[in-house]
């Protein structure tokens, strides 16, 4: 699990940075998305800590990444993807070594499997419609602006 907290804060720092970065160039809805990514990144690390500290184990609160860097609105949803889609893959291998041993454990886990699965989706889905919006052809600028608008406007 302390594994998992570095892991969350590592996304929590990412989501901020690009928050930041979407705030500055003017991408206002997204910055608004990642800020709330950011603080639900936070909350899972927070999560963590405290079961473990209600079984009395000490957790350990490592050194992570804070100094991502963003260059594109389209590049920090790849990157979130990633992230997301890593953290979903060691969130479940670490569940299928914990099923046999510590169910109590395992059942904890499963609402980071499924806040990983369904974050895995809203990413992918972004994707997708990027994708549909060809960005590699013409009117770039009045695309992303667009997809911003409509897809993080919420």
């Amino acid at each position: 699990i302390n594994n998992r907290i570095a892991d969350e804060y590592t996304a929590h720092y990412f989501y901020m940075n690009a928050a930041n970065w979407c705030e500055g160039v003017g991408y206002v809805n997204a910055a608004k998305f990642f800020q709330a990514e950011s603080d639900n990144e936070l909350a899972h690390a927070k999560g963590l800590q405290d079961y473990l500290v209600q079984w009395n184990v000490h957790p350990t609160i490592p050194q992570v990444k804070t100094d991502h860097q963003i260059t594109s609105l389209v590049g920090a949803i790849n990157e979130g993807y990633n992230l997301e889609y890593d953290l979903l893959q060691k969130y479940m291998q670490g569940s299928e070594i914990l099923m046999g041993k510590d169910l109590a454990t395992f059942d904890f886990l499963q609402k980071y499997r499924q806040i990983q699965n369904d974050s895995v989706k809203e990413y992918s889905d972004l994707l997708n419609v990027l994708e549909i919006l060809k960005l590699d052809e013409g009117d770039y600028n009045y695309k992303i602006l667009y997809f911003e608008n409509h897809y993080f406007n919420q």
